[in-house]
């Protein structure tokens, strides 16, 4: 058994939320940035490097991982309205949290080995059981420095 890290209830997988945590993800976001101000300072790229910095040291991959809940496929259906051109702005909203989320927890564990940033993330989405969505952020904790 595993458990949520927001609300402390038991869980069956190993993931870092039950579904009804994963579900309010503007919240969660707003939480888990309030939780570690002191991550909001922390370079993230995409790029092997930081433009204008040089790294000085690397520690190591680094992830962060967020799930959306199995009723994202009823919220989706529920906001058939809010489809405008193909899109739904709910689903890409909690696509967007749970992003958010997934760089939260990978910025916490850089600053946690004493990085400054994270180079070459790679943000990855994947379907569970049929009815839940992961987005997973991995990259590498570095020390920069400052210029």
């Amino acid at each position: 058994m595993w458990t949520c890290r927001q609300c402390g209830e038991q869980i069956e997988d190993q993931f870092t939320s039950c579904w009804k945590c994963a579900n309010n993800g503007v919240e969660i976001v707003q939480e888990r940035w309030g939780e570690h101000p002191d991550v909001r300072d922390i370079a993230l790229s995409t790029t092997p490097f930081i433009p204008g910095r040089e790294i000085e040291k690397s520690l190591g991959v680094v992830c962060g991982e967020a799930i959306l809940g199995a009723n994202v496929v009823s919220d989706l259906l529920a906001g058939i309205t809010d489809i405008v051109g193909g899109r739904s702005g709910s689903y890409e909203g909690k696509l967007k949290a749970a992003r958010e989320i997934a760089l939260v927890e990978l910025a916490v564990e850089a600053r946690e080995r004493g990085a400054n940033a994270v180079v070459g993330i790679d943000i990855d989405y994947e379907t569970l059981r049929g009815s839940m969505l992961m987005v997973a952020a991995s990259g590498t904790a570095v020390v920069a420095k400052q210029t």
